[in-house]
């Protein structure tokens, strides 16, 4: 993150995201920020709060990709959440402090697999050693004689047999490496600890009970193990990653991820306009200003109970958004209002946008279905005329009806290529061609039928 300029993060998104500028300029200088945040004195660091956004913006425009393109570019700790799940405490539902032990638990998760990794070779060293011992097992008086009658065997028998011994567990390793023990099965024990499942239902969660209850009760429950026959190679795969989490340090791995979400983790706050109460505190609109003020400490910065420990939440960067149709962001309380300073308003897809957006990014729509029928050994061609019609009938169908952005033209696409898709296994002609002839024979009359386009399209 360190090494991305303001405009360097704008153009890694431009790589998947079209248009918005205004809204990639402000989530790169809020990113930004976070790293000058860290080079300014210490005694000054702690006082420099994140500058929340909240993107305004009908769905389908690319709020929710900016925020997740942003955490994968930068390998920050994300989540998306909608706002609409939590109430105020009391009433039945999520509380806003989960949001915090999500990101927890997935950060813990993602260090933990990173670990595993960094120690893979040494893992798959020692799970060697340990299918060696179960394809050359000592015998069994040998195991006996080992600890007892040492002493009286003389040193120069016992270095014959050790020499031996170790050569043919050299040859063996040998094998094993060159794949010629893959079809030999062995039997292999692998450490179960049956832990029952306890569910507890309150308004706080589990944690703030203070008890981890699976660790509790994995302590009490006696350790068991089952033995499984598995071949080779699954065998090592399998002890290899015991032994991987073995070497694993949990400790160090919980206080890496605690860091990582408390200096760069970012929270997605979607449909944060459905939390605003439009007329008053009556009717169902009750519990939906409390929430805006359940949220208020954890976006302002406070201490979070977890399983894994306190997480200060006063360096997450919150992204807001919303439609706000009916309601303005100045409809929330004004608190919350002050701990999202940035606001940006996205614009709306047209059919420039739509043309951009079906052929230009990485992961572009139509690249998506030409890969899909090519392992069908189909090669499907969009000819330019075709993909304005497209983009076109999308812009119409969107205008004509709810305007859910670029969402639009996966309907479209899947509705315009059913039959291909159906018959691509069967199909003797291996090369199709779609031009705008067939984008209109195929949507032309369900275009015009507007009560027809609400439910097809």
């Amino acid at each position: 993150m360190s090494d991305l300029k303001p405009s360097e993060i704008v153009k890694e998104l431009d790589k998947y995201i079209i248009g918005q500028q205004k809204a990639k300029r402000s989530v790169s200088i809020a990113l930004r920020n976070r790293w000058r945040r860290r080079q300014v004195p210490e005694d000054l660091r702690d006082e420099i709060a994140p500058k929340n956004i909240i993107l305004i913006g009908p769905t389908g425009v690319g709020k929710t990709e900016i925020a997740r393109r942003l955490s994968r570019l930068t390998d920050s700790p994300f989540t998306k959440v909608e706002a609409s799940k939590f109430t105020e405490v009391g009433y039945m539902g999520r509380d806003v402090e989960s949001m915090v032990r999500d990101l927890l638990e997935l950060t813990v998760n993602m260090v933990k697999a990173k670990a595993q990794e960094s120690v893979e070779e040494k893992a798959r060293q020692i799970a060697e050693e340990r299918m060696l011992d179960l394809l050359l097992p000592k015998p069994r008086a040998k195991q006996k004689q080992d600890s007892e009658a040492a002493k009286q065997i003389p040193i120069d028998f016992m270095a014959h047999n050790d020499a031996e011994s170790s050569s043919t567990r050299e040859k063996l390793r040998e094998m094993l490496r060159e794949g010629k023990l893959d079809n030999r099965y062995v039997d292999i024990d692998i450490s179960d600890r049956a832990v029952p499942v306890v569910e507890i239902f309150s308004s706080m969660g589990i944690e703030e009970m203070g008890i981890n209850f699976k660790d509790m009760l994995g302590g009490i429950m006696p350790k068991s193990s089952k033995r499984r026959k598995l071949k080779v190679p699954e065998a090592m795969r399998t002890l290899a990653q015991e032994e991987a989490q073995n070497l694993v340090d949990m400790e160090e791995v919980v206080s890496r991820a605690i860091k990582k979400v408390e200096q760069t983790g970012i929270i997605f706050l979607d449909e944060i306009d459905k939390i605003v109460s439009k007329n008053g505190s009556h009717g169902p609109d009750v519990s939906r200003e409390g929430v805006q003020r359940d949220l208020l400490p954890v976006v302002e910065g406070c201490n979070v109970t977890t399983k894994y420990g306190p997480v200060k939440t006063d360096h997450i960067l919150f992204i807001a958004s919303g439609a706000f149709h009916t309601i303005k962001p100045s409809d929330l309380i004004p608190e919350l209002q002050g701990r999202f300073p940035i606001r940006v308003e996205l614009d709306s897809l047209g059919k420039d946008e739509f043309v951009r957006i079906l052929t230009e990014p990485k992961n572009a729509l139509l690249l998506q279905y030409l890969a899909l029928l090519r392992t069908e050994g189909v090669d499907v061609v969009f000819e330019n005329d075709a993909v304005a019609k497209i983009a076109k009938i999308a812009e119409e169908v969107n205008n004509l009806t709810e305007n859910i952005g670029a969402r639009r033209l996966h309907t479209l696409m899947e509705y315009l290529l059913e039959d291909i898709l159906f018959d691509a296994p069967d199909m003797k002609e291996k090369r199709i061609v779609i031009d705008g002839k067939y984008v209109d024979d195929k949507l032309k009359d369900i275009k015009d039928d507007e009560d027809l386009s609400r439910y097809i399209l």
